[in-house]
């Protein structure tokens, strides 16, 4: 039962810790009914509502499994769950172990905290089964598609109680709906800050959009650029390579590219075919520079023209990057960024932006989100110049990038006030519990309303936030602005309508998933 008195009581959750939120009870309840994708934004308590759902199960005498995509993430879900439940066993598993080790935990625990491949290689190779799990969680569940671990996993449940987390599965319904088709969810539901329940619960979010204005010298830069683009576009277009009246963006290079792929696949070994394949990759590799001139500044492209050369010298660099860097005009752009010191607007907006937060509150946090590694950097650089500016680095792991403890370190310090300043790419929006912050700033906008929802859920969960989003004027920013927020207005009418289908389709058998 829920207590009355502010916190949740149950006879396995510690007393007095956990808020009593009403929104929780009814979305708890309503998943104990039926097989459920919980749809609820970052800070709105997902991880309090598996923690009851957890104790519940535990009481029936049901063990629990809660799966989740990275190993921050399962430490970050199995120190809560310690810290809040009372007389439970938890395993933590991980790949790292020898599945004669996870067999034996599986074995000796009340509750596993597990990535998901680890648990997906143990059922296949028969270590054990699911059977004796009352409760299946996954955490992350809109990564539930194609041939990702979870899927795997959910094939061996039958019969197991399901709940899938997310702050967002998306505006495409078609992989939402291969979500809740392979995970085996029944139902969806759906809160947001504006439900009339969650309200009294949230504080508010401002969110703010600067413009920038692109120097003239940079302007000629990219001018060059496009030219170049438009060069090889035209060969691609007189190969017939291309689709008409679409412009040459990199979604139609890439359309480009998995068709020739195709053809080669086929065993085609025609001059079009392998010129096509040359063209096309160079077009991507301008597309790329012409992004990261708008959107990132000179030492971003520069960084990434080095790599070019480097790849072009190399003694087996590929044709198409030997070909664009020994073009006049890429020799042009080069020079130009060699010797520039010029950089894009957007950081010293940011550096003045981040240095008034920090002094109209000595406590403030920040989180600045950017798509590149390079800018990260960069900014991290600039940054750490304004006085008080206590800054820190979150990226990935891959390609030298930082390990699981030492982000896990860096978010520690965020949250114990030793960084005031977090410079994060994509690794520092899904899941991790990063402490409430006085303001977001998105050095760039992204296109996917999954990745924009996880990132402004980093401020105003304890107390008001702002989010910032700075936006060079006539570039992808402004494409980028537009779609993330259209496909974020249609997401949840389209997780509505695909709830209501799921539910006759429950309850007559007789209409399938797709049939709308």
């Amino acid at each position: 039962m829920w207590f009355g008195m502010g916190y949740v009581s149950h006879p396995r959750i510690i007393p007095d810790t956990v808020e009593e939120r009403k929104y929780q009870m009814a979305l708890a309840k309503d998943c104990l009914k039926a097989d459920t994708l919980l749809v609820l934004p970052t800070g709105l308590g997902k991880t309090i509502i598996a923690l009851y759902l957890t104790a519940v199960t535990l009481q029936e005498g049901g063990k629990v499994m809660l799966m989740a995509p990275t190993k921050p993430l399962v430490e970050q879900h199995a120190s809560v769950f310690s810290e809040l439940l009372l007389d439970t066993r938890i395993g933590v598993m991980n790949g790292l172990m020898k599945p004669e080790t996870r067999k034996r935990m599986v074995n000796e625990s009340d509750l596993i905290v597990s990535t998901p491949q680890s648990v997906a290689n143990d059922l296949e190779n028969g270590m054990y089964t699911m059977k004796d799990f009352g409760l299946v969680i996954y955490d992350e569940a809109h990564r539930g598609t194609g041939n990702y671990a979870y899927v795997t996993v959910a094939r061996h449940c039958d019969g197991n109680r399901s709940v899938g987390l997310t702050a967002s599965p998306g505006s495409d319904i078609k992989k939402v709906e291969e979500v809740c088709r392979n995970l085996g969810f029944v139902r969806i539901d759906v809160r947001t800050e504006d439900d009339p329940d969650v309200a009294p619960y949230i504080h508010d979010t401002y969110i703010k959009t600067i413009e920038v204005n692109i120097p003239r010298e940079l302007l000629n830069i990219i001018d060059i650029l496009k030219g170049l683009l438009d060069h090889y576009f035209e060969e691609l277009t007189h190969l017939r390579l291309t689709r008409e009246n679409w412009p040459p963006s990199t979604t139609h290079m890439l359309m480009v590219g998995e068709s020739l792929q195709k053809r080669l696949r086929r065993g085609e070994k025609s001059a079009v075919l392998y010129r096509g394949l040359t063209v096309q990759a160079i077009c991507i590799k301008i597309l790329h520079a012409v992004n990261l001139a708008e959107t990132q500044g000179v030492s971003s492209l520069r960084s990434y023209l080095m790599k070019l050369n480097a790849d072009a010298l190399a003694q087996k660099g590929n044709k198409g990057g030997k070909e664009l860097v020994a073009r006049k005009e890429y020799l042009e752009v080069w020079n130009f960024v060699l010797n520039s010191r010029m950089e894009h607007p957007k950081v010293s907006k940011l550096m003045s932006l981040v240095s008034q937060i920090l002094k109209s509150d000595g406590s403030a946090k920040v989180m600045v989100f950017t798509q590149y590694r390079d800018t990260c950097d960069i900014l991290v650089d600039k940054l750490s110049s304004i006085d008080g500016a206590k800054v820190g680095k979150l990226i990935g792991q891959s390609k030298g990038g930082l390990r699981q403890k030492e982000q896990i370190g860096i978010l520690d310090e965020f949250r114990n006030g030793t960084r005031n300043v977090i410079v994060a790419t994509s690794v520092g929006e899904e899941g991790l519990d990063i402490a409430s912050t006085n303001a977001v700033i998105f050095y760039e906008p992204v296109p996917s309303e999954i990745r924009t929802i996880q990132r402004r859920g980093r401020t105003g969960r304890k107390n008001d936030g702002e989010v910032y989003v700075l936006i060079a004027k006539g570039t992808m920013d402004e494409v980028f602005e537009k779609s993330s927020k259209r496909k974020e207005d249609q997401m949840r009418s389209r997780l509505e309508k695909l709830n209501r289908e799921l539910l006759l389709s429950a309850g007559d058998g007789q209409m399938k998933l797709g049939d709308f």
